[in-house]
């Protein structure tokens, strides 16, 4: 691939890599708008199918559950295809999906489209943080990865207040079409901007009862997480499906330390400086996608707002977010990463106990600024922790590197909002039992079926809950932040 990069810098000159980078922010964008706009289409989605939270939550969590699998097959899929191969058939797949989205007409049809939206996301992902080292100097990579979150940010800023309006406008399935032209742009520009060449290094071979191991596994944690609570956890076929995919996991551990083809590199983990990046970024996506579905929700569900008001008020915070990008990356460039990654994680757990005593009278301006707060946080945490992970790797081992923390952080985000859910409707039936436990009774346990009034306190304290759950995840990863600067020394 360094030829054919050489190659592009004499056809299009030194402003290649600004080519480069503009391409592949318009393909991570379409993903980035497709993994956080469907949020504020939620509460329609439950209407439209009959559903509850614990079903349409899938939404979210399947798309998230594929990403992270997908995202450890980018380094087989470059030295298999090529780049420029991949990213025009992921772009074609992704619109593809996202049509199938908006024509379903059944919930389980609407999963899968999310499902091969969120692979085609995790694919394409790593391969744009390893495009931007390719392209940029040393001295310039934390810049090139801070430009690249500001695009990727500003997707899921302006896209749930879109959303917002076509789903009142139109109906949920605005969520689906709205990524696909920047999809289409971004697929055609490739055919021109994105190398040909495979990745460097020797052949990968993809490992394919590792994938089936990995898929299995998450797949299996995540349905038993949900249907522990539902069902029971000790019911069939809770705990027999739970067991297996614990099984799938340690199975896949072990394989990955024998196979000559892991998908996950355990040799990453030896670098005690990425081993602690990789926890860092597991809290961190934890904390950034499981906000992004309680806010849309909390405004919709307890504060009885319409979509577009949920959009518009993750719009501000997603604006600050990608804003802020741009300053963590240069920041990580300057200083020692691990400063503005401690403040980052103090700003977000300071915003989460605040978005934590909101209820059904809190304005949304307070809660717009609450949420803005924490994305001053993720915006200066997450591009140190990128780029200060992956400079302690050769060059040669970025793109596993990067595929590793990405499947970190994604993975973070599906259990964060797996376990959101389950908190959401665990601590909401407690509440309505104590506010009125023959409503409940009436309604046969089922919180829509009860009066408002119950139904927004009852989830109310369920969202305060969740929130300061997050902000002990932030302050959690306060001691992997800690374990980061030991590892790196006077270098981190």
């Amino acid at each position: 691939m360094y030829h054919e990069v050489r190659r592009l810098f004499r056809r299009h000159g030194p402003g290649y890599k600004w080519l480069a980078l503009a391409t592949v922010m318009l393909g991570t964008l379409s993903a980035a708008v497709a993994t956080t706009v469907v949020n504020v289409a939620i509460p329609d989605v439950m209407r439209a199918f009959d559903v509850g939270q614990s079903r349409a939550h899938w939404l979210s969590t399947g798309f998230l559950a594929a990403m992270t699998t997908a995202i450890l097959l980018n380094a087989w899929a470059l030295q298999r295809f090529g780049m420029r191969r991949v990213y025009v058939a992921g772009m074609a797949v992704f619109v593809a999906a996202s049509l199938l989205g908006v024509w379903a007409a059944e919930l389980w049809l609407v999963i899968v489209a999310r499902i091969l939206q969120g692979a085609v996301a995790g694919l394409l992902q790593p391969m744009a943080i390893t495009l931007i080292y390719q392209v940029f100097p040393p001295h310039q990579r934390g810049l090139g990865v801070g430009l690249f979150g500001l695009g990727v940010i500003l997707g899921p800023a302006v896209g749930p207040a879109m959303g917002g309006v076509l789903v009142d406008l139109t109906g949920w399935q605005a969520v689906m079409l709205l990524p696909v032209p920047t999809a289409l742009l971004g697929g055609l520009l490739s055919l021109v901007y994105v190398p040909r060449g495979r990745a460097a290094g020797r052949r990968v071979r993809l490992d394919w009862p590792s994938v089936v191991l990995l898929g299995a596994g998450v797949t299996g944690i995540l349905w038993s997480m949900v249907s522990g609570q539902r069902l029971g956890w000790l019911e069939w076929p809770v705990l027999p499906v739970l067991a297996g995919a614990l099984v799938a996991v340690a199975v896949f551990v072990v394989r990955q330390r024998t196979t000559r083809s892991p998908l996950l590199d355990p040799s990453l983990y030896a670098v005690p400086g990425f081993a602690a990046g990789s926890v860092m970024a597991l809290l961190f996506g934890a904390g950034l996608f499981g906000s992004t579905y309680l806010i849309p929700l909390f405004i919709q569900e307890v504060q009885g707002l319409s979509p577009t008001m949920a959009g518009l008020a993750l719009m501000p915070a997603g604006l600050v977010m990608a804003a802020m990008f741009p300053l963590g990356g240069h920041l990580a460039d300057r200083i020692r990463v691990v400063v503005p990654i401690v403040i980052g994680l103090v700003i977000m757990a300071s915003s989460c106990v605040a978005l934590g005593m909101a209820g059904p009278e809190t304005t949304v301006i307070a809660v717009t600024l609450w949420a803005a707060l924490g994305r001053v946080g993720l915006g200066l945490g997450m591009p140190s922790i990128h780029t200060g992970t992956l400079s302690r790797l050769p060059l040669r081992r970025t793109a596993p590197g990067a595929g590793a923390l990405n499947f970190a952080q994604q993975l973070g985000g599906a259990l964060g909002v797996t376990s959101l859910s389950l908190v959401l409707d665990w601590r909401a039936l407690r509440e309505a039992r104590v506010l009125d436990a023959d409503a409940l009774a009436a309604a046969d346990g089922v919180l829509a079926g009860l009066p408002v009034s119950v139904y927004r306190t009852a989830y109310a304290a369920a969202f305060q809950w969740s929130f300061v759950g997050l902000g002990a995840v932030f302050l959690v990863a306060l001691l992997a932040a800690a374990r980061f600067a030991r590892s790196q020394g006077s270098r981190s």
